[in-house]
């Protein structure tokens, strides 16, 4: 087995349209951010009135919610849905359809959760630190980071994108599991029971083959609106609606359902959704005192180690290990120095990181503010870094991405798919 080799024909078709959308949508979210530090330094008084304006019925429901609640439980549970297509593509025809292929994308994914958590809680540990938001650091954030890549290595080989979008899909199955575990207090099962019943009704109806965006529409809407009065994050619907969906194909069949929806919805996630999300979650006090404090107070500053070394290392470290004792071997290609720049292009962590910021501290405004000043920090710290590593290499990664795009006889497939093995 190789690593980082020659992607299968049919699989980078797929990777590289998603990638193009995530491209966009990753630019999209970078000026949403701007947008956001600038609205709410230059006139904060304006957005915090349009952030914690409520809309909504308050009955039968409780969806009476702020701009900013509607963004992150609403908005998000579009990105979600997508991610847990994602998630179903890759289990049933992607890279992680094998144990053996899957290995190294989880293990990379699971280092580099783990470590961050560890880095936070211990810087956490003395007196006047806060524990709780040990999950903040641990999320990649796939649309920044391709946001990056459009700027500073647009011409980076197909099988590094597809290793880094693999590693942050694997990455949104964690985050969807540990909100939904650690970051629900009290359930309301008569609303669980019901949503879960939807999701059943999804499931259904999509085995028999039942076609209308009419009826599913409607239908994920009441799951959605159950799922956030049960008291578990609204976003486990999206995940599981995705992840319900059918996404290997039959004969006859050009596309699977899920990759036809994934086609229609990705545009809507990336380009609206996210982008959205973060103009009403990035607005933070941007000062000299608030730098100063995300490196003297202690919840920031793990936020900031977690993201920046335990990210790197953790997502580079699971890789190597995990090529060092398998078969796995990296193409000869590239180096090690390539995957410790990917590795800490996945310390980007802003969208998820910034709702989790939010959950980790929903009675304290100002710790949660901190937090999110220390996602922007970390993020763009990353960011920096890894246009420096990535700058160092970029002849070469231009030299790679012309080969594998040469396509002499014009029939749509690139000369290097023809080559014998």
């Amino acid at each position: 087995m190789t690593f980082l080799g020659l992607l299968p024909l049919p699989e980078r078709r797929i990777i590289l349209d998603a990638l193009r959308t995530e491209t966009v949508g990753g630019v999209l979210l970078l000026l949403a951010a701007v947008a956001a530090l600038v609205w709410a330094n230059v006139w904060p008084g304006s957005y915090e009135s349009v952030s914690e304006y409520t809309i909504g019925p308050s009955k039968p429901l409780h969806l009476d919610l702020t701009v900013e609640a509607w963004a992150a439980d609403g908005l998000l549970a579009i990105f979600f849905f997508v991610a847990g297509i994602e998630l179903k593509r890759e289990f049933t025809s992607g890279e992680l359809r094998t144990p053996s292929a899957a290995l190294l994308p989880v293990t990379a994914a699971v280092s580099g959760v783990v470590l961050p958590a560890v880095i936070f809680t211990l810087v956490n540990l003395a007196p006047g630190g806060h524990p709780g938001g040990w999950a903040i650091p641990t999320a990649t954030d796939i649309a920044f980071a391709l946001g990056v890549l459009a700027v500073v290595g647009s011409q980076l080989p197909s099988a590094l994108r597809a290793f880094l979008l693999t590693l942050a899909v694997v990455d949104d199955l964690i985050a969807i599991l540990i909100i939904a575990v650690f970051y629900t207090s009290e359930i309301k099962f008569w609303a669980l029971g019901l949503s879960l019943a939807g999701l059943v009704l999804f499931w259904l109806l999509n085995r028999r083959e039942v076609h209308g965006w009419y009826l599913y529409v409607p239908l994920a809407l009441v799951i959605w609106a159950l799922m956030h009065e049960s008291g578990v994050h609204a976003t486990v619907a999206g995940v599981a609606m995705g992840m319900l969906l059918r996404c290997r194909t039959r004969p006859g069949e050009e596309h699977s359902p899920g990759e036809h929806v994934e086609h229609l919805v990705r545009p809507l996630s990336a380009g609206v959704a996210v982008p959205l999300f973060a103009l009403f979650a990035a607005g933070v006090p941007v000062s000299g005192k608030a730098l100063a404090e995300v490196f003297s107070e202690a919840a920031p500053l793990g936020v900031v180690l977690g993201l920046v070394v335990g990210k790197s290392i953790g997502v580079f470290g699971g890789t190597w290990l995990a090529a060092r004792y398998t078969r796995a071997q990296l193409n000869p290609q590239l180096g090690w120095g390539d995957v410790f720049a990917l590795s800490t292009l996945a310390g980007i962590g802003f969208t998820v990181s910034l709702l989790i910021s939010e959950l980790a501290f929903p009675d304290d405004h100002a710790l949660a503010e901190q937090a999110k000043e220390a996602v922007l920090t970390g993020s763009v710290l990353c960011a920096v870094f890894a246009t420096v590593l990535l700058k160092l290499r970029t002849r070469h990664y231009r030299l790679l991405y012309e080969e594998e795009n040469v396509d002499s006889d014009h029939d749509g497939v690139p000369d290097v798919y023809g080559r014998p093995n």
